[in-house]
């Protein structure tokens, strides 16, 4: 399977893409998160996707930076199924609430023709705290991540011979996720800043994670992979080497420190 990383920082950054990634195994996609805007529509020419393959999308919450960009896939899709050129439907998943909020905001901005799609072509599906679900079967295991700000979900995916994937959110993992997470193969982690570095970007007044927190928790729970992103962007160009080095200081596994724009092998 491989993983197109649309954007990795955070709210504010101007350097970097809000974080958002692609997975596609066997031509079809699964977009996790919408960044901020357009910049998921510039992604998908610049990993030179179809819009056509894109049939399962995530969205983990409310804030800006995740959710405007999906008001942009649904358009997408939504002029692709005008058009006729797009083939069965579209499925977002997400907790009630960010999906009310979706539909409400598409009802609100999109041509009379696209919003006709909702509910028929394109489907929001709520789903649970542990909820189960199979898509492009594999087992995804959604779950309440204890947001302190706007409720937030996450999820696993058990794909491949029995790899198991978590996307984490943007907060530190909490218990509910962490069942999840041990022995995980990969595990998708924000990490706000470097731990000395803290007191300058304000991780913890913004109920974010430090590199180190990202690390020990890693390290705790036996994961294989840390993948961290959602990050500030003082430290572009030195990022990766730094991060890196924090992480491995707390984390015995394999650190993975991607820029906007990477394509990984998961």
């Amino acid at each position: 399977m491989k993983m197109y990383v649309i954007g990795t920082g955070v709210a504010t950054v101007s350097k970097y893409i809000n974080t958002a990634s692609i997975f596609e195994e066997n031509g079809q996609l699964f977009l996790v998160d919408g960044t901020g805007g357009n910049d998921v529509v510039r992604s998908f020419d610049r990993f030179n996707l179809n819009w056509c393959d894109l049939h399962h999308a995530f969205l983990s919450h409310e804030h800006t930076d995740h959710f405007l960009g999906m008001v942009w896939v649904i358009r997408m899709i939504a002029e692709k199924i005008e058009l006729k050129e797009y083939d069965g439907d579209f499925y977002l998943y997400g907790h009630a609430e960010v999906l009310g909020k979706m539909d409400t905001v598409c009802r609100m901005i999109l041509k009379k023709s696209s919003q006709g799609f909702l509910g028929k072509r394109i489907h929001l599906v709520p789903v649970e705290d542990h909820q189960q679900m199979t898509i492009w079967n594999h087992q995804f295991t959604f779950f309440d991540i204890g947001s302190t700000k706007a409720k937030q979900y996450g999820f696993c995916m058990i794909y491949g011979d029995g790899k198991r994937l978590v996307f984490a959110g943007d907060e530190p993992l909490k218990e509910n996720g962490q069942r999840y997470c041990k022995d995980a193969d990969w595990l998708l982690s924000e990490a706000f800043c470097l731990y000395d570095e803290e007191q300058i970007h304000h991780a913890y007044h913004y109920n974010h994670q430090t590199v180190k927190e990202a690390g020990i928790i890693a390290q705790e729970q036996n994961v294989k992979n840390l993948l961290i992103w959602h990050t500030e962007d003082k430290t572009i160009g030195r990022r990766r080497e730094l991060y890196t080095q924090e992480a491995k200081q707390f984390f015995d596994g394999n650190v993975f420190v991607p820029d906007d724009g990477d394509v990984l092998e998961i």
